[in-house]
């Protein structure tokens, strides 16, 4: 079944430059699929789409049943519930502990004390971090920061994964613990969706590669490469 749906998806930014030209993809639950291009291809347009950071200037857009070309402003947070994101900067709330960065995602949305109480714990320990759920950020290193925010992006169940370069500021042998724990998360069902410039990642863990240049699809491959040397 299609989660993700899009039909000629142009969009392009005031200052007259596009962005992304006639973009047409289907993604299937359950998918994992990896993100690739050169620097200023149309990647982190595309993801922000998707979430409805930005709108599409023409063309079709849907995640699951929600046209996004459509959708109501005062609709968005609840489309942006079942959708969760990753940034590379980890965006952790440095005044609470690790617990307390997860539950607030819960807590944001109207969710139950004894549910965040059950909850929490069951993806801290998904991540590998139950022991440090009374740690604040800066006690720990930036693949435990980036395993927090991966728990904070799936705690509500969310249909679809974005990690826009999860692994772009740790080591190699991090970046593999990163991606072992989205590919954990993709085992139970969720979708996930990963820009990336890192090409050992992409070419040891084999996925669907979707390829964007200049803002155009070039590329879409059933456990394909990487292919660029950037």
């Amino acid at each position: 079944m299609a989660l993700i749906e899009m039909r000629d998806v142009t969009k392009k930014y005031r200052r007259a430059s596009t962005a992304l030209r006639g973009i047409n993809l289907m993604v299937n639950q359950g998918e994992f699929v990896y993100l690739v291009g050169p620097s200023g291809a149309g990647k982190s347009s595309f993801i922000k789409l998707l979430y409805r950071e930005e709108e599409v200037t023409s063309g079709q857009l849907k995640v699951g049943n929600v046209d996004l070309t459509k959708i109501k402003r005062r609709n968005i947070p609840k489309l942006r519930r079942s959708i969760g994101v990753v940034f590379q900067d980890f965006k952790l709330l440095p005044t609470k502990t690790v617990y307390e960065n997860v539950a607030f995602a819960m807590q944001v949305i109207g969710s139950r004390r004894r549910d965040i109480k059950k909850r929490v714990p069951e993806v801290l320990e998904l991540v590998g971090l139950k022991h440090k759920q009374r740690s604040f950020p800066n006690q720990l290193s930036g693949g435990e920061q980036q395993r927090v925010a991966i728990a904070r992006a799936i705690v509500n169940n969310p249909k679809l994964l974005i990690a826009d370069e999860p692994t772009g500021n740790l080591d190699p042998e991090i970046s593999m613990e990163i991606m072992k724990v989205l590919e954990r998360i993709n085992l139970q069902g969720t979708t996930v969706i990963m820009a990336t410039h890192n090409s050992q990642i992409v070419n040891q863990l084999r996925h669907r590669v979707v390829a964007i240049e200049d803002g155009r699809i070039v590329r879409d491959e059933e456990k394909g490469e990487y292919g660029y040397h950037d």
